[in-house]
């Protein structure tokens, strides 16, 4: 199905690769004007000019989640440019941890809660402060099959995915009545740089990777960005409170 937001106005956290440019260069190709940002300043600038060779129209700023001048700038730039703010995914995350919760440092656990569940706490107060203001909008967060279920070595991890799962029920609850919907994916094993990097630790990682999921392989991210679409899109208007997985039947087993 194709969705139509064109002039739309969309902001994408962890826009550099990924999920995050799967999802910009299907809001660029559905006419929606898009507002990029990431850490990483070269991969954002990539992921814009991919949509300008589309014909897209999408601004990058470099923003870091954790601060809150940041993303309230953020916000701000993107009325600024776009005159609101119709629809945002809040993509921006980071894994950094592979051991045993014994083993892991108080440092990075600081950073994983850091990224994943203040900078989206602080996303969601600014982007739902001004779609209340304009009378409705449309979120999504990027959580994960670990905020469903435990993930061995993977304890800060899944716990902050866990807490985004929360942060999307409770607000998606809080602001029903004002016209805003608030959704999270919960993706599987998605072929990103994330899922690179474990696969490169071990040969035998990428077949283990596939085999955990029901139907055989692990997943694309413009097959993650279809259902962002649809999540933002007018069809999916009653929808709102959802944790979606996009998983290849990883937790239905």
């Amino acid at each position: 199905m194709t969705h139509d937001f064109n002039g739309k106005s969309v902001l994408i956290t962890g826009a550099g690769g990924g999920i995050g440019r799967a999802t910009a260069l299907a809001f660029a190709e559905a006419g929606a004007r898009l507002m990029l940002t990431d850490v990483d300043v070269p991969a954002g600038d990539e992921t814009a000019a991919l949509v300008h060779a589309r014909g897209g129209e999408a601004m990058f700023l470099k923003v870091d989640v954790t601060r809150e001048t940041e993303v309230a700038a953020m916000v701000a730039a993107t009325v600024a440019a776009y005159g609101r703010l119709d629809c945002a995914f809040n993509n921006a995350g980071i894994e950094i941890e592979t051991s045993r919760i014994t083993e892991c440092d108080e440092a990075v656990f600081d950073r994983i809660m850091g990224v994943n569940v203040k900078g989206m706490w602080l996303c969601l107060k600014h982007e739902l402060k001004q779609m209340e203001a304009q009378g409705g909008g449309a979120i999504v967060n990027t959580a994960s099959v670990a905020g469903l279920k435990g993930a061995p070595r993977l304890a800060t991890y899944a716990g902050s995915k866990h807490a985004v799962v929360g942060l999307t029920r409770s607000t998606a609850a809080e602001f029903a009545r004002q016209n805003i919907r608030v959704n999270a994916i919960c993706p599987g094993v998605i072929r990103t740089l994330m899922s690179e990097r474990w696969a490169n630790k071990d040969p035998d990682m990428p077949g283990r990777m596939a085999a955990m999921h029901p139907i055989g392989r692990i997943g694309e991210p413009v097959e993650v960005a279809a259902v962002v679409l649809w999540l933002c899109s007018s069809d999916a208007s009653f929808v709102t409170g959802l944790a979606h997985t996009v998983d290849g039947g990883f937790t239905a087993v």
